[in-house]
């Protein structure tokens, strides 16, 4: 097999899996994404508290789809692009080298479980929907 051919199949293969990852598991922003704001960052981020200019609550979607952040040069929540949305890295506590500031989320709380920080970035990943 030449290695062009070994280049194509690999690359292939490659793709298909990207495409089964992406398929596999889809995460519902209101049955998944929701839940988690609910419990561990609404009590900071809800109108007359909203830190950052967010407020969670009534329309979190709203509030974190295709919005600027306040704090970096980043949008909230890029459909598709978990490495350039704001809120996931906030969660990884990553936000600085993405010329973000503040502390990770949530503040002052235990960081979010592993599961929970894969899930919002299955969620943006996936495009983000309001599903």
């Amino acid at each position: 097999m030449t290695r062009i051919a070994w280049r194509l199949r690999i690359t292939s293969a490659a793709l298909l899996l990207a495409a089964a990852a992406a398929c596999a598991d889809p995460v519902s922003f209101k049955d998944d994404v929701v839940p988690l704001l609910t419990a561990r960052c609404v009590v900071c981020h809800v109108v007359g508290a909203d830190q950052a200019h967010l407020s969670l609550y009534p329309d979190a979607w709203a509030q974190l789809v295709g919005v600027a952040s306040t704090e970096s040069p980043l949008e909230r929540v890029e459909p598709g692009v978990p490495a350039k949305s704001y809120l996931y890295l906030k969660m990884l506590g990553t936000q600085a080298e993405a010329g973000g500031s503040g502390a990770r989320m949530p503040f002052q709380q235990d960081p979010l479980a592993p599961a929970d920080i894969e899930m919002v970035r299955k969620w943006i990943e996936q495009g983000a929907k309001q599903n």
